[in-house]
């Protein structure tokens, strides 16, 4: 994910965020399937997807931490 990606996360509301995550989730799971069946030739991309989840989760905890501190 690029820096300017992840400006925009920054920018998203916690329930589109949410949506975000789950969508990238999904998406993990059926790489990661993927990848025990024989079809992924790019392992890299599993990777990619995981950081993805752990920014758009850090970006989630983060708005709660200010909304509980406002």
């Amino acid at each position: 994910m690029k820096h300017n990606d992840f400006k925009e996360l920054r920018q998203l509301t916690i329930p589109e965020l949410q949506k975000k995550a789950r969508e990238t989730k999904e998406e993990l799971f059926n790489l990661r399937f993927a990848l025990r069946t024989g079809h992924l030739t790019d392992f890299s991309k599993v990777r990619a997807m995981r950081r993805t989840y752990a920014q758009i989760q850090t970006v989630i905890s983060d708005k709660r931490l200010n909304e509980g501190a406002a």
